[in-house]
Order: C-alpha cells, then sequence, then structure tokens
C-alpha cells in the first residue's frame, strides 16, 4: 500500500501543474505583430554591431 501513495506525489503534482498552466494562460492574446520585416532589420543590426562589423 506505501508503494501506491507514493504514486500521489506525481499525480498531484501533475493535476497541480495543469491547474496553474490553465490558470495562468492568457484569455486575451494580443493581436499579431505586423513589423516582421522592422524586427528582421533591427536584428540584423543588433547582430552586426555584436558581431563588430557594420553593414549599411
Amino acid at each position: 500500500m506505501s508503494a501506491l501513495l507514493w504514486l500521489l506525489i506525481p499525480l498531484c503534482t501533475g493535476i497541480s501543474a495543469s491547474v496553474w498552466a490553465w490558470s495562468t494562460g492568457r484569455r486575451n492574446p494580443s493581436p499579431p505583430d505586423h513589423d516582421t520585416w522592422q524586427d528582421l532589420d533591427r536584428y540584423q543590426r543588433l547582430q552586426a554591431a555584436m558581431s563588430g562589423t557594420v553593414r549599411h
């Protein structure tokens, strides 16, 4: 019987993690980001600055 009680620990952990994940989920997601090209340009400039080269 004590071996079966040890199975309650992962079961309770899984259930509580599921409840926590469901309760912290975003109810109203934000609209999609439409500035993809601007983000890509910003990323490339950051990457160039980190590598020490400058691209225009």
